[in-house]
């Protein structure tokens, strides 16, 4: 099957014409608009990744100060030695079958 008419489908030149300026209109808009699409995005994921890499910079400064002055992430200092009292529990059933054991 072949077509003797591949031009365009009216015959008249000024719709012809019409139909190029606003098909180029059309695509010129959408490039545009694409463009400015592309920029609102990016700068909304630049302001973003600017905001976490702050935090992560904050937080990772604020660690580092903590462990310099030897406390913990919760601000309390470290304990170097843990003081307190306890009692020692014989195992009734150890004792009574003569096992010197100790736990």
């Amino acid at each position: 099957m072949t077509y003797t008419n591949r031009g365009f489908p009216a015959g008249n030149p000024i719709a012809n014409a019409l139909v190029i300026i606003a098909g180029t209109l059309m695509i010129a808009a959408s490039l545009v608009i694409g463009f400015f699409a592309f920029v609102v995005l990016g700068s909304a994921f630049l302001i973003l990744a600017a905001v976490v890499g702050i935090r992560v910079w904050w937080l990772r400064r604020k660690m580092q100060n903590a462990a310099r002055q030897g406390r913990g992430a919760s601000g309390e200092p470290h304990a170097t030695m843990i003081e307190g009292e306890y009692t020692v529990v014989v195992n009734e059933k150890r004792r009574s079958t003569g096992d010197t054991e100790r736990d």
